[in-house]
């Protein structure tokens, strides 16, 4: 977990609030790095998103029901996510080695998935964040609109530009045959 427990205040969450919030950090703050990992996808940005995202929730630990907690969360870690998006802009690194021949068998799945992984990295981040929610994660456009504060349609128009991108860009196309579609347009 690598202190990622919050400070506590004078007049903090009570005992049991607080090994509450101790239980449910040190069980899902694998996952819930891994998630904030998707969105920014560089290891020490999600761990120090993750960290802040717990702190903040910490203060209002007391409202959360532990059914929510994970929803309550993953929210925070998006909203900030977002946030650092619009304070600074990303650095876009070039994609390296993807002209390069795939090899059959386990290595071509290894670099299938690090390209995928640079090619999402080259999107926008609300786009970015839109794939990963709607196809990573797994939400329906509802969920993935609420938990980024824009409207279903938004995320219908993000998801169709950032598959668009992704089929048309030569490495992927170049390392593996077009992706199936499956009923909503999954990679």
């Amino acid at each position: 977990m690598g202190g990622c427990e919050p400070h506590l205040r004078p007049g903090g969450a009570g005992v049991s609030d607080q090994a509450g919030f101790r239980a449910f950090v040190e069980a899902r703050w694998p996952a819930l790095v891994r998630f904030a990992y998707s969105l920014t996808t560089d290891r020490a940005d999600a761990e120090d998103v993750v960290q802040l995202a717990l702190e903040r929730c910490w203060r209002r630990w007391r409202h959360v029901r532990m059914e929510g907690a994970e929803a309550y969360v993953r929210t925070a870690i998006a909203r900030l996510v977002i946030s650092r998006w619009r304070r600074r802009r990303l650095e876009e690194a070039p994609l390296e080695g993807a002209d390069q021949a795939v090899g059959a068998g386990p290595e071509e799945t290894v670099v299938l998935h690090d390209v995928l992984w640079r090619e999402l990295a080259e999107l926008p981040p609300r786009m970015r964040a839109v794939v990963v929610l709607r196809f990573v994660e797994d939400l329906s456009e509802a969920q993935t609109a609420a938990l980024l504060g824009c409207s279903v349609g938004t995320v219908k128009s993000q998801a169709s530009r950032a598959l668009a991108r992704l089929r048309v860009r030569p490495p992927l196309l170049s390392l593996a045959d077009p992706p199936a579609r499956g009923s909503r347009g999954e990679l």
